[in-house]
């Protein structure tokens, strides 16, 4: 329940006190905030959208499934039920974001955008301002602790290309596809070679489009099979580079040279990769079949667009009905967190890497900001939640003389 007292004085009419505001409510909000409750401290989440989980029900398209086998992709203290499939639907993994959090009787607003939190030294509280999107009523919170849980795929990125605005058809990002259906037969070109990239040009390609794809960068594609057996292997605490060995030498059995068909791998191992860099290896869902037989093209970088024509880094020209940019996403928490002392960097994820990324100073803490997934999420989650239970029970642990102290 809100305080409307201070310590010391009155509150601001109208601003409500909370002991935790996490902001965000996708996995790694929701993980903070069950992980909260069960040490007994409250908190309470904001979201901008209209429901838990929103990038999963309202950004994915339809045939998405986890890509990790469940027992990977669970949240704090609810495992997946052992009836669910081993890859679970988009579907099945928003009712289970929603059970968790009916669950675990978590406080969520829904449809309460953060414009600005920032740290007031004299209260020694971070102050929240939120906006009401329902009624457009501007709401101010007070709290000793913030949670930053936004995540990293909060606004969607679109390359800027010479002559884009004039292309005749249809333009979307990959938060706005959904389904293949009315591309029969079209010319679609997907820009973007990570996993919605590939995972979108084979949904294309299977509706019967005339499908092609921009690879720029290096990649690893690997199988779901293999890939979770890297995330076993990793569980028993092998080396990284034996890791990388193991599911190198798995994946060229599966796929040979890929390189012959346009996908080259990174020189540094997969695994590596994931857990030292930003990227994450392609996990291949029939895409690559399509690209031997043909059926996918691939393609060097876009320089411009002509009318309907698109020309290439080769020189290349080709006419396209539609374009789906699968170029990723950015995280906005940069632009409301104003009292930052250096936990959150420019790019808005966390500054400082694993172990050392999620807490900050003067109870400031983030939550799923160093692309480690779900996993990460769940880690993060009980990090913030013990450290601060802990300062709680020091600031009420009586001394010899009876009397509480103060942290």
């Amino acid at each position: 329940m809100a305080q409307q007292a201070a310590e010391g004085g009155q509150r601001p009419a109208g601003e409500e006190q909370e002991e935790v505001i996490i902001v965000g409510a996708g996995p790694s909000g929701l993980a903070a905030a069950a992980c909260l409750s069960l040490r007994g401290v409250p908190s309470l989440v904001l979201e901008r959208d209209d429901c838990v989980g929103s990038l999963w029900r309202n950004r994915t398209y339809d045939r998405v499934r986890l890509h990790l086998a469940k027992q990977h992709c669970a949240l704090p203290h609810a495992p997946h039920d052992a009836a669910a499939p081993t890859y679970l639907p988009r579907d099945d993994f928003v009712r289970y974001l929603e059970g968790y959090a009916s669950r675990f009787g978590l406080r969520v607003r829904l449809r309460r955008e953060v414009r600005e939190a920032r740290f007031d030294e004299a209260r020694g509280e971070w102050v929240v301002d939120a906006v009401d999107l329902a009624t457009g009523k501007t709401e101010r919170y007070a709290t000793k602790h913030l949670v930053a849980a936004a995540g990293e795929n909060d606004e969607k990125v679109v390359p800027e290309v010479p002559g884009l605005e004039g292309f005749p058809g249809k333009v979307l990002h990959a938060c706005e596809y959904r389904t293949a259906k009315g591309m029969e037969g079209k010319a679609v070109l997907v820009v973007g070679s990570g996993n919605s990239g590939m995972e979108i040009a084979y949904d294309l390609a299977e509706a019967g489009a005339v499908t092609s794809i921009i690879v720029r960068s290096e990649l690893h594609l690997v199988t779901k099979e293999i890939w979770n057996l890297a995330m076993t292997l990793y569980g028993y605490h092998l080396p990284l580079w034996l890791i990388d060995r193991i599911v190198l030498l798995m994946c060229h059995v599966v796929f040979g040279d890929t390189s012959r068909y346009g996908l080259r791998r990174p020189a540094i191992g997969p695994f590596s990769m994931k857990i030292n860099t930003p990227a994450y290896p392609v996990v291949d869902v029939g895409t690559y079949a399509k690209i031997r037989t043909g059926e996918i093209q691939v393609l060097p970088e876009m320089r411009s667009v002509h009318g309907n024509v698109v020309e290439f880094a080769d020189g290349k020209r080709r006419p396209f009905d539609a374009i789906v940019f699968a170029t990723g996403y950015r995280s906005t928490t940069k632009q409301w967190l104003k009292s930052d002392d250096g936990l959150i960097g420019e790019d808005g994820m966390a500054r400082r890497s694993f172990p050392e990324h999620w807490k900050g100073k003067n109870g400031l803490y983030c939550a799923g900001m160093v692309r480690r997934g779900l996993y990460g999420s769940c880690e993060d989650g009980e990090f913030i939640a013990e450290d601060i239970s802990s300062k709680k029970k020091h600031q009420t642990k009586p001394d010899d003389g009876h009397e509480k102290k103060s942290n």
